[in-house]
């Protein structure tokens, strides 16, 4: 057994288990810090063999599972966050981004006085969620937020949910709710995230580049510079616009119509959300009434049940919002990127999303991009997800 911890302000890490894996993880981490910000090291990481303690390890036993590595700084109103290391239950590290509890008042004009839906789960408001800061990388089945891997593809939405429900709880796949709180933020405060939207670069600005995959137009996660976060920021969340697109639980169409979970009950694994679930609820305007997509002749968002359907995508731009619905704004699911394509199979049966879009997608990747189109037997190439996490009560 070995232990890690390299410290680079703002950040630093902290590993232990496996000797090989621990220092794969270092070695990782150095690469990342040295190769994407110019740094370099005359100072090997410290490995500390089993029955050594870190003198700076957290006292309170309660708190062992995180572990802080940076200040919490005021973001926008009423948001506070920091980045911390949080160890699933094998004992492996994810690097996460704490974001403190806001209104929707704070995220968009018309919102109200209450709670983002992202911090209300099982019908009880929490302070804080953590959300993972890179797409994710699989370890031994498991998914983790580790910067310069490779992001795991290829996996299916059920089976990615339930490889997160696996690291123990509170951890879940991350939700519709909380994109839509990312998405949201990035827009209010003009940080929407650039990112690898053309083979490792991105479009908009060739200079903006991360570290290709070998033999991959992918790029490794957070090799990217700051304007690939959602806040422009070295230590934002990576990776939200482009590289590889992500699977989102708690949202679907089906035969028209769009549902989602009550709040961010679907970070509860007790939440059904099989295709008859009880855990689905419609989503619903301000006036309650259900909220279909017609794609018929483009798209647009509508209180009237389309007599047919049709799989269909526009930009957000031209895409027609029929009726006004905070849920949908909550979503993320509006025109905050002109440019992001909206793409919704409205045909009869259940699509499932992904939101960012990937390396090939140009100018209609980002944090808004929608694609409601798979099945849930689907498993892409191209995409993949992130793990979050809560502090369950």
């Amino acid at each position: 057994m070995a232990k890690v911890k390299i410290n680079w302000p703002p950040m630093s890490m902290k590993a232990e288990g496996e000797d090989a894996a621990v220092l794969a993880q270092a070695e990782q981490f150095l690469k990342y810090v040295k190769e994407a910000h110019k740094i370099s090291f005359d100072v090997l990481p410290t490995i500390f063999r089993d029955g050594c303690r870190d003198p700076e390890e957290l006292d309170d036993e309660d708190d062992e599972d995180v572990e802080p590595l940076t200040e919490p700084e005021e973001v926008a109103p009423g948001a506070q966050w920091d980045v911390v290391a949080i160890y699933d239950n094998a004992g492996i590290p994810s690097i996460m981004h704490r974001f403190r509890r806001m209104n929707d008042k704070d995220l968009f004009r018309g919102g109200k006085d209450k709670p983002h839906p992202a911090f209300i789960i099982g019908g009880e408001v929490y302070d804080e969620i953590y959300i993972s800061v890179y797409q994710n990388t699989m370890i031994n089945g498991k998914p983790y937020s580790l910067p310069y891997m490779e992001p795991v593809t290829d996996i299916t939405a059920d089976k990615f949910a339930d490889a997160c429900f696996s690291k123990g709880e509170g951890w879940h796949c991350m939700t519709a709710a909380e994109w839509g709180l990312l998405a949201c933020l990035s827009w209010k405060n003009g940080t929407l995230p650039h990112g690898n939207t053309r083979c490792g670069k991105y479009h908009a600005d060739p200079t903006e580049c991360g570290v290709n995959v070998k033999d991959s137009n992918k790029t490794l996660t957070g090799s990217g510079p700051a304007t690939w976060t959602h806040d422009h920021t070295p230590t934002g969340v990576h990776d939200l616009c482009g590289n590889v697109g992500e699977i989102i639980r708690g949202l679907r169409i089906k035969d028209g119509e769009l549902w989602a979970t009550e709040s961010n009950d679907a970070a509860l694994p007790e939440t059904d959300l099989t295709t008859c679930g009880d855990g689905w609820k419609p989503i619903v305007d301000s006036n309650g009434n259900q909220v279909y997509v017609d794609a018929m002749d483009g798209i647009k968002f509508t209180t009237e049940k389309p007599r047919h359907g049709r799989a269909n995508f526009e930009s957000w731009e031209d895409v027609r919002m029929l009726c006004w619905s905070d849920q949908l704004m909550e979503l993320g699911l509006f025109a905050g990127e002109g440019k992001a394509v909206c793409a919704v199979d409205a045909t009869e049966g259940e699509y499932l999303p992904n939101r960012g879009g990937g390396w090939s997608n140009g100018g209609s990747a980002g944090v808004f991009l929608l694609s409601l189109l798979n099945s849930r037997a689907v498993a892409r190439w191209n995409v993949g997800g992130r793990s979050a996490y809560f502090k369950k009560r």
